[in-house]
Order: structure tokens, then C-alpha cells, then sequence
């Protein structure tokens, strides 16, 4: 299985970044590595972000190519035991070639080896970006199912120098569809980010940190607040606090986050809104109650508390008012 080499290194990444502008999300990673596939061959792949510790990646987010989610299961029961994976924890960055039989291949290694065979791992080449500081990292794993296929210096070389690229062309994918999610004319004064349903921000924009800093003073950055993070985790579509109003999507396996600062708007209770918002379409008071299942009396009341929190005499400024809370 000789690799297919594109002729100019050049041309490799005009064509990853290209995929990372047109593909959508849920599709980059299988191109990106149908790409790399051409220059160094592997039968599966997996391409994720972890925290590390003693004992192991704790897994945020992972995209697996050919492979079984249950591989990941198992994996749990034995992540304490990779040494691969650990041997390139302490490294800013950092590439290297596996052979399974080798690396694993004295009675201390029987059980992981076990796994890797029983996954067709049997060699593997994993790039690794590490952020020291937070125990953090994004990584790479391809495999090779023949035992004899091992990787080559050069190969590994070459994922060495694609790795970077393939990292910054993921950001850049999951950036361009959080700015897709944007309504048209999206204020610049709301903000933007995405994360992981562990709460790690992979991109802020400035508005989005500054707005969070307003509201927690001593926040340190690059984790979403628990309060906020629970929120979510717990169903709610929107985080209401004191100063900021946060929305978010989730999307394979992201966290796709919109924030602006709090409204006249966000004061309506849950009836008032939807009444609100049959006004804004020009509903009478009547219909609305008609609508509703409600007194016409009772709406009436309903409409003036309204205005009253809304500071707005007619159905043009609630109009313009309900839309700041979009």
C-alpha cells in the first residue's frame, strides 16, 4: 500500500483549507483525513481534545473515522495503561510511529496490547498539540491493521508538518458555522464562542470574553462559568444573569454559544412574552385572548404591565424592544 504523494506540500494544504471553508461541519474531519490517507495510508483514525492526567486522557470531544464507538468504552477501562499516548504528554507538540508489539511487548504491556490487537491497532501514528499549562490537549491517532506495516520516518515526518494545519483548519471550520448560526444583521456588539459540554471555550471572540468578565469578575478564561455550563446541562436554552443573556446549540458534540447584554425584554415573564409577541404580530387584545384561552380583562392587564416594563407607549417600540432579545 504505497502512499499516492501529492507533488507540492502547497498544494496539500490549499486544498485542506478549501475543505475547511466548504465542507460543513459534520463532514471536515472525514475529508481532512481522506486527504492525509492520500499521503500516508491508515485504515482508521481518530482526531479529538482531552484533558491529561496520571491516569490518563479524559476525552472532551472525538470524531472517530472507521472506527466503533465502543472502542472508546473499552478504552476507559484501560486509557491508565497507553504509554503512547503519555509519552507525549510533557511536549508543546510532538509526533511518533507505534508498533504495537514493540511498545507494548513486555508482561506489563499484555493488557493494553490485548486491546489495541483486538481494535486492528496493531501500528499507529499519533500528533499531538499539548497545552502544558491547562493539561490539555488535541490529538490525532491513525492505525494500521498489518502488523508489519510500520510507519516509516518520513511518513511520520510528514504527518508531523500536516498536523499544525490540520488543527488550525478545524478551528477555522467550527468558527466559519458559528458565525453561519448568526442571524442576518447580528449586532457586533453580541458576542460569540464554542466549546465543549465540559465547558472548555475552543473560541471567544472579544465581545463574548468581555461580557462574561463583566459578569464574573474573576473569571479566569478558556472554561465556560459552572454556573452557566450547568444551566445548559440541565436543558435550559438560555442563561439568564445580570448583565448578559446566553443562548447556545448543541452540535456534534459543541457547544455553540451567542451572548448579548440583558434587556428591557428579558423582563417579561413567560406568559407576558408570548403576549408580547402576539401583539408584535398585530394581534388585538381580543384575539389574543381568544388565542390564549384567556379574559380579554386579563390580557388587557397583561398588556399594560408590558409596555410598563418595556418603557413603550405603542406596538412599534414593542416591536423594537422584543427585538433586542433575539
Amino acid at each position: 500500500m504505497a502512499p499516492s504523494h501529492l507533488s507540492d506540500f502547497g498544494e496539500i494544504l490549499l486544498r485542506l483549507y478549501r475543505l475547511s471553508r466548504e465542507q460543513p461541519i459534520h463532514v471536515f474531519q472525514d475529508q481532512a483525513l481522506a486527504l492525509v490517507k492520500q499521503e500516508v495510508p491508515f485504515e482508521s483514525a481518530m482526531w479529538g481534545t482531552a484533558a491529561t492526567a496520571p491516569g490518563g486522557i479524559d476525552v472532551h470531544t472525538l470524531h472517530l473515522h472507521e472506527k466503533s464507538p465502543q472502542m472508546m468504552i473499552d478504552y476507559e477501562e484501560v486509557k491508565h495503561l497507553d504509554t503512547a499516548a503519555a509519552s507525549l504528554f510533557g511536549m508543546p507538540r510532538g509526533t511518533r510511529a507505534f508498533n504495537t508489539a514493540t511498545w507494548w511487548g513486555d508482561r506489563r504491556g499484555w493488557q493494553f496490547r490485548d486491546y489495541v490487537q483486538g481494535y486492528e491497532q496493531n501500528n499507529m501514528l499519533i500528533t499531538m498539540a499539548n497545552d502544558t499549562a491547562a493539561h490539555f490537549m488535541e490529538w490525532i491517532s491513525l492505525f494500521r491493521a498489518d502488523p508489519d506495516q510500520h510507519n516509516t520516518p518520513a511518513e511520520t515526518e510528514r504527518v508531523a508538518l500536516l498536523s499544525p494545519h490540520l488543527m488550525q483548519a478545524l478551528a477555522l471550520n467550527r468558527v466559519m458555522h458559528l458565525e453561519r448560526l448568526a442571524p442576518i444583521g447580528w449586532p457586533q456588539r453580541r458576542g460569540s464562542a464554542m466549546g465543549d459540554l465540559m465547558g472548555v471555550l475552543y473560541h471567544a471572540d472579544p465581545v463574548f470574553e468581555r461580557m462574561l468578565r463583566e459578569e464574573w469578575n474573576d473569571w479566569p478564561g478558556r472554561t465556560l462559568p459552572r454556573a452557566m455550563l450547568e444551566h445548559f446541562l440541565h436543558g435550559h436554552s438560555r442563561f439568564v444573569g445580570r448583565l448578559l443573556v446566553v443562548t447556545h446549540s448543541v452540535e456534534h458534540g459543541l457547544l455553540f454559544l451567542k451572548a448579548r447584554l440583558r434587556c428591557a425584554a428579558d423582563n417579561l415573564s413567560p406568559r407576558e412574552r408570548v403576549v408580547a409577541q402576539q401583539l408584535a404580530k398585530g394581534s388585538t387584545h381580543k384575539q389574543i385572548a381568544q388565542t390564549l384561552d384567556r379574559s380579554p380583562a386579563t390580557v388587557r392587564n397583561q398588556i399594560q404591565s408590558i409596555y410598563e416594563k418595556l418603557a413603550v407607549t405603542h406596538v412599534a417600540g414593542l416591536v423594537d424592544a422584543l427585538r433586542l432579545a433575539e
